[in-house]
């Protein structure tokens, strides 16, 4: 068995139910409605920007202004319920608490990492 292979087999969280590679757990930070409404609305800035290119820019100011504080808000709210899974106070969690804990840190992360690699890689 190679090194990677064993690497996998004991690592938390890796098994037949891990997310595939090309999964993006980050990829529902938003509802797909949400996602359209403002998709849409950057579209519309784009369409306006030869009449009023000004109005435009500040349009497509505002919905990355509205993604991003989204974005922060979603992963303060798993974050919050992450910890909650397995640091209350009042009992130990369990292995199996402490597993999936790991596991879903480790694919919250790794979509956040791979929104930040540059296109194409």
């Amino acid at each position: 068995m190679s090194h990677n292979a064993e690497h996998a087999r004991r690592e938390p969280g890796t098994n037949a139910d891990s997310p595939s590679p090309d999964r993006k757990p980050t990829s529902d930070m938003l509802a797909q409605g949400e996602r359209d409404k403002l998709t849409l609305r950057l579209q519309q800035a784009f369409s306006t920007f030869v009449d009023s290119p000004r109005q435009a820019v500040e349009e497509a100011d505002t919905v990355f202004d509205d993604v991003t504080t989204q974005f922060t808000d979603t992963l303060k709210e798993r974050r919050r319920a992450l910890r909650a899974s397995w640091q209350d106070p009042g009992t130990e969690a369990q292995t199996e608490e402490l597993r999936l804990a790991l596991r879903q840190y480790r694919e919250i992360t790794e979509g956040l990492l791979r929104m930040s690699a540059p296109a194409g890689r």
